[in-house]
């Protein structure tokens, strides 16, 4: 699978539902990392997080045929994981992610902000 196509249908999956703060992490340059990228965005409810979850994987079946290797989180919808084996997608309620801080963790990431266009 083109990881290009994938990260492209996962931001509009995002962007269709109206998530905020989309950054694309590049953990290629890392050693031992689970996957290639990190796609994070937030949304501001439960409802919002798990409309965002649902269109990336609506949008990433119509469009390529696949489906996600695993998803954890939907039941309670603060930090829903959305693995795509090489790409793996958080989309946070906002204060979740500020507690968890993925992009400082990672910090030697390659880090691209993706300008929401809403």
């Amino acid at each position: 699978m083109n990881a290009d196509l994938l990260i492209t249908e996962i931001i509009a999956g995002i962007e269709d539902v109206k998530g905020e703060n989309i950054i694309i992490l590049d953990l290629r340059e890392i050693e031992n990392t689970v996957c290639d990228y990190f796609i994070v965005c937030d949304g501001n409810s439960n409802t919002q997080v798990n409309a965002i979850s649902g269109s990336i994987q609506k949008k990433v079946s119509k469009a390529l045929k696949d489906k996600p290797w695993h998803v954890e989180g939907e039941n309670n919808a603060e930090w829903v994981l959305i693995d795509y084996v090489n790409i793996v997608v958080h989309v946070f309620q906002k204060h979740i992610r500020e507690f968890y801080n993925l992009e400082d963790l990672w910090g030697d990431a390659k880090v691209t902000n993706i300008q929401n266009t809403y």
